[in-house]
């Protein structure tokens, strides 16, 4: 563990307690608390990059997660309606609050490439405002491939699209810490891989969004379940 860190944020709360004549003591003793928190969590879910994920990130108190997420979701319905016409996305609840956002790979991407269209900028840029206004959230973004091609192959390229997402969505405002990134290949298919139909649909960057609950910290870092079917 980084005893920097810690030391840090033991000085941030003993400059808090001392401010005894400040009206808002309170409050700020409890957002130094959760800073610091944060920071360990962020240290015991990515200490192999060395990021302190946590202590950026804002906690929702649990009997308001749903009516966050909620509204986050109602929003990017709102925004992204005429994608979700033209079938290039879907977006979905999952478990925990959670949502998910599939997006078609075809709709994002060139045969075989990891450079974002024209188009899916444009589509990748509304998301971002949408997650911007929505921060105490973790993003995680998974990259999938059908099953033409080479194992490794696959991997790498769903590992390139999930990257080339990342990239795009936090140059647009997204805080770089609150986004993971991860590819699954083509072990996770929504379709047959047996029809071409079915092969475009499996081609997809899926970015599912996970509440950061206070006391539950954790959980939000952990990688998205299977997203197959």
């Amino acid at each position: 563990m980084n005893w920097k860190i810690l030391g840090v944020g033991a000085l941030s709360l003993s400059l808090v307690a001392c401010a005894t004549d400040d009206p808002n003591r309170r409050a700020k003793t409890g957002a130094a608390v959760g800073a610091l928190i944060g920071a360990v969590a962020g240290h015991q879910v990515d200490g192999d990059k060395g990021r302190y994920i946590g202590a950026v990130v804002g906690a929702i108190a649990g009997g308001a997660v749903g009516n966050y997420m909620d509204k986050q979701q109602a929003e990017l319905e709102r925004e992204l309606a005429a994608e979700a016409a033209r079938q290039e996305l879907r977006i979905t609840r999952l478990s925990g609050d959670a949502l998910k956002i599939g997006v078609a790979s075809d709709a994002s991407f060139g045969v075989d490439r990891s450079d974002l269209t024209a188009t899916a900028q444009a589509t990748f840029g509304k998301i971002a405002e949408v997650l911007k206004d929505y921060d105490k959230t973790v993003i995680h973004v998974v990259g999938h491939t059908d099953s033409t091609g080479s194992d490794s192959h696959n991997q790498g390229l769903s590992e390139r699209r999930a990257n080339s997402v990342q990239s795009y969505i936090t140059q647009n405002g997204v805080l770089y810490d609150r986004v993971r990134t991860e590819g699954r290949g083509e072990r996770e298919p929504i379709a047959s891989n047996e029809t071409s139909a079915g092969r475009a649909q499996n081609r997809r960057v899926d970015i599912v969004i996970k509440a950061v609950v206070e006391g539950q910290e954790q959980q939000a870092y952990a990688p998205p379940p299977y997203l197959g079917s």
